[in-house]
């Protein structure tokens, strides 16, 4: 556990991320760490684990804690930042079973490592779904949201800002036409309010960027900003 506390501390002190604009990778959610992983935990959970292969699981070890340090210090891209510290409680849990998985290898207990081969494959799972976007039309208008909240707004670029605003709207409307999946379905409420407010949010946004008000249009990016947290917040 000491590693771990170690490892949280180094994740504190190091703070969000420095942002760069002109970069493509900050608007795109993929973390090359956490697919290089996925090679690993597939033959884990759709091979060895069914097939009770002690000696298979056994073998990854290696593999599992090379592709695992990687993780443990991979960088989100800037789209990402506000996940950050769920992130970070998500690495903490996710090496905690690295080092279980590890211990019972060694150990050979087997019942053990099959459980742990369980939990490393959940806890990993919980990474990629702390990243990975719920809606392709979500992850699409948050590419905009990113750009107008933490590069236009911030350096008063109102005249980027105002070419954005009919995009903005467009994309919204394609949130609100999306499908959920059948595991979602149960949300489907929830989420056709929010959408239909994050629409409105764009919508007053280009009225206050026509009206030209520059106090009016910052308190319009920030309640956009806002009811797409909100939209978001329903599938944590």
């Amino acid at each position: 556990m000491t590693s771990i506390k170690i490892l949280l501390t180094i994740f504190i002190s190091l703070g969000f991320l420095n942002l760069s604009f002109g970069q493509t990778q900050d608007t795109v959610w993929r973390v090359p760490e956490l697919d290089a992983f996925h090679d690993i935990i597939y033959p884990i959970w759709h091979t060895a684990y069914p097939a009770k292969d002690y000696d298979a699981l056994k073998k990854m070890v290696d593999e599992i804690n090379t592709k695992a340090k990687n993780l443990y210090s991979a960088s989100l891209p800037g789209i990402q930042r506000d996940k950050q510290l769920k992130w970070n409680e998500g690495i903490i849990n996710f090496q905690q079973a690295v080092e279980d998985y590890n211990k019972f290898a060694v150990a050979n207990e087997n019942e053990n490592l099959l459980k742990a081969a369980e939990n490393l494959h959940s806890k990993y799972e919980i990474l990629v779904r702390i990243v990975r976007p719920v809606l392709k039309e979500m992850d699409e208008f948050h590419k905009t949201l990113y750009v107008v909240y933490h590069d236009y707004l911030p350096n008063k670029n109102y005249k980027k800002l105002s070419k954005v605003t009919d995009l903005l709207i467009k994309k919204a409307k394609a949130i609100t036409k999306a499908k959920l999946s059948s595991r979602l379905e149960p949300k489907k409420e929830a989420f056709n309010k929010a959408a239909a407010e994050l629409l409105t949010s764009t919508q007053d946004l280009k009225k206050r960027v026509k009206a030209n008000n520059k106090i009016s249009i910052n308190a319009a990016v920030e309640n956009m900003h806002t009811k797409y947290q909100n939209l978001e917040g329903i599938f944590e």
